[in-house]
């Protein structure tokens, strides 16, 4: 391919550029709120035993988004990072601190306006309740315990959000490694074992 130069005086000006457009996402506008990332981040900050590095990633995905109130009635986001305020890890608190107050004021001055909430299709609830059913059943554990919860929510979470051959092949593993493996039960019961390294061991 030949090259050209374009030559031109000094005091000329440059040609400009064109412009770069950068894609933009639905998901990734901050007045766009998926309903299942905020419990899922809420799953993450309510589990005990959490590492400081969870908690941060957490935190900062909040810090992104900006639920609506009625988001924060039904998912309770707000009393848990409030919570978060009190941790006794500094930068955690401080982190918590600033989404807190970040979401009060822009409830309080934008009360009436309008937020996109993504959620999930019924059928795709009711798919996913079974998984967290075998689950629990397979951990031998109480039916609402937040571990169950947190567990299909990471691995829906690492299957892109849908429920295909990767979710179901990752739940049927888990259930069978729970259900046959007692020490590996009682390492994820006692929180030895974290929930992510546990969906890294048997993502299918």
């Amino acid at each position: 391919m030949e090259r050209f130069l374009v030559k031109g005086n000094a005091g000329a000006s440059a040609v400009p550029r064109p412009k770069v457009y950068r894609q933009v996402t639905l998901e990734s506008l901050k007045r766009v709120v998926v309903i299942e990332d905020i419990k899922r981040y809420k799953s993450i900050l309510e589990l005990p035993n959490q590492t400081k590095e969870n908690l941060i990633e957490a935190l900062l995905e909040l810090k992104k988004k900006i639920p609506s109130q009625e988001v924060l009635c039904s998912t309770k986001i707000g009393h848990t990072v409030n919570k978060m305020r009190k941790n006794s890890d500094p930068e955690v608190a401080d982190l918590a601190q600033v989404i807190y107050t970040t979401w009060k004021t822009f409830i309080k001055e934008n009360r009436n306006k309008p937020s996109i909430e993504v959620r999930c299709d019924s059928k795709t609830e009711s798919l996913r309740s079974n998984a967290r059913r075998l689950l629990t059943e397979a951990l031998e554990l109480k039916h609402d315990d937040p571990l169950t919860e947190n567990i299909e929510r990471e691995i829906f979470h690492h299957c892109s959000r849908l429920i295909n051959i990767s979710y179901r092949r990752t739940v049927r593993a888990l259930v069978f490694t729970l259900k046959h493996k007692p020490e590996v039960r009682e390492q994820v019961k006692s929180y030895r074992l974290p929930v992510k390294q546990l969906i890294e061991n048997h993502k299918k």
